[in-house]
């Protein structure tokens, strides 16, 4: 006989409500795990065991913890071999979670390495950060509530305590990337925030000419054993000119350091013989000497004004002034110096040019992303597009641009781009947080605070006025 039609046994909008429901009382009262799944390096082809496998990969998910009252299993045992710890626990995850967040990454990867993706397998461990322990799952139950409403939502994962054997990995014995948890086998984790540019901005600048100026300066002793930056100073202009500025830039080679050149910060006015030019050591070094050009009879470029800085520079970008007039003179030529925000902070010349009759104008390359798009989604693999570094999501947050990610694999550089590897999302990176380690679970003295405004105990009665 059919079922009543009048009555439903599970509309997919019941299931839907069930499965959020379920996936929100996990995230409130759940705990973080790390799952790292098993990856098989040698298998028999006889007998078809494992011989040796690694764990190099980890995804975080919340789980609720079934043991309230402590951990299950024969708990402490002494042996003839020593003593003996059995605890177990048992973890209920999300199935919607584990298959949105986990089994699209164990998907992309190598069949031979991952033999099951679709749920969480027996010989798959995780990481309690509670007890800072590692348990391995020993058996999946995926129809524990039994089909409410025609459908399971949950699995029940059954661990023991975990011990380790042959597997191999990329650092002694595991490279998950977090020490903690590598530690333990051979996050909590340490969290870094990387503050990205929705958009990036083109830097402007501009400079006027001048006559009687230094167009360049020329180094004929690069000295030796320089610790700090040493400081470059000309002889003063005449009355009613402009003296010039400098900055040298050192370079260190066989462990001596010595100056490589000497850039113009402001080539200067109204000069009518050539400067001298003096090097002052900061600290140790000595023996530079240096001689510059000198330009009366025409003009070039002057001090360069910087009139945007500009955002989203991961390195510096090429500068480029317009020419003089067409058959005369030398074209001006510049260095760009970018910050650790990824704008830029100074214009250097290294040849202030030969027969300007007016202002030149300067045009300064664009920075490699100007609008950044994208979602990055929870566990998915971010590379920084210069550095190389990798990492994994741990939260994106898009109205404020702070991308929240696992130990890093390198440094991330500012100003270069921040790919993710699942979503396609690319923003530039401004500046990176000091890594910090987020323990959850050592929050007492923002609680003992969030308390304080809620009742006094500094009162003798914190529930009325006296």
């Amino acid at each position: 006989m059919a079922l009543n039609p009048f009555f439903l046994q599970g509309s997919p909008g019941e299931q839907r409500l069930v499965q959020d429901l379920i996936n929100e009382q996990l995230k409130i009262y759940g705990v973080e795990v790390s799952y790292i799944p098993r990856k098989f390096v040698r298998k028999s082809t006889i007998l078809r065991e494992v011989t040796s496998s690694k764990f190099d990969d980890n995804f975080s998910i919340e789980a609720y913890v079934a043991n309230y009252d402590g951990y299950s299993g024969s708990g402490d045992i002494l042996t003839k071999f020593g003593m003996s710890l059995r605890d177990e626990v048992t973890l209920i995850i999300s199935r919607e979670r584990f298959e949105d967040f986990i089994s699209p990454f164990l998907e992309g990867m190598d069949d031979d390495e991952i033999i099951l993706s679709s749920r969480p397998r027996e010989g798959d461990i995780i990481y309690f950060p509670l007890g800072k322990r590692l348990f391995e799952v020993k058996f999946v139950e995926h129809e524990q509530p039994f089909y409410q409403l025609g459908k399971t939502y949950v699995y029940e994962l059954k661990c023991e305590l975990f011990e380790y054997e042959d597997e191999v990995g990329g650092n002694n014995d595991s490279n998950t990337t977090i020490e903690e948890i590598d530690s333990v086998l051979q996050t909590q984790g340490y969290i870094t925030s990387l503050k990205l540019f929705a958009t990036g901005q083109r830097a402007t600048a501009s400079a006027g000419i001048s006559s009687g100026y230094v167009r360049k300066v020329i180094l004929s002793n690069d000295g030796y054993d320089y610790v700090g930056i040493p400081t470059v100073s000309f002889t003063p202009a005449p009355t009613g000119g402009v003296t010039a500025s400098a900055v040298a830039i050192t370079t260190c080679k066989g462990g001596v350091c010595s100056i490589k050149e000497i850039l113009l910060v402001n080539p200067g006015s109204g000069y009518t013989s050539i400067p001298t030019v003096t090097i002052y050591a900061n600290g140790s070094g000595s023996g530079a000497g240096a001689t510059c050009d000198l330009v009366k009879g025409s003009y070039g470029v002057g001090a360069v004004g910087i009139q945007t800085y500009g955002q989203g520079y991961a390195t510096a970008p090429v500068i480029t002034f317009s020419p003089p007039p067409v058959g005369t003179g030398v074209t001006a030529r510049g260095r760009v110096v970018v910050g650790a925000a990824g704008s830029i902070t100074q214009v250097l010349i290294l040849d202030a040019g030969i027969g300007y009759t007016s202002s030149t104008s300067i045009t300064i390359d664009l920075p490699p992303l100007i609008t950044g798009i994208g979602t990055y989604t929870f566990n998915e693999i971010v590379t920084g597009s210069i550095s190389g570094s990798k990492s994994r999501v741990k939260s994106w947050d898009k109205d404020i641009n702070i991308l929240q990610v696992g130990v890093i694999d390198g440094t991330f550089i500012p100003g270069e781009i921040i790919v993710g590897s699942g979503s396609s999302a690319t923003y530039t990176l401004q500046l990176t947080s000091q890594s910090e380690f987020a323990d959850k679970y050592e929050q007492n003295d923002e609680i003992e605070e969030a308390a304080d405004l809620i009742l006094d105990f500094s009162e003798s009665n914190p529930f009325g006025n006296y």
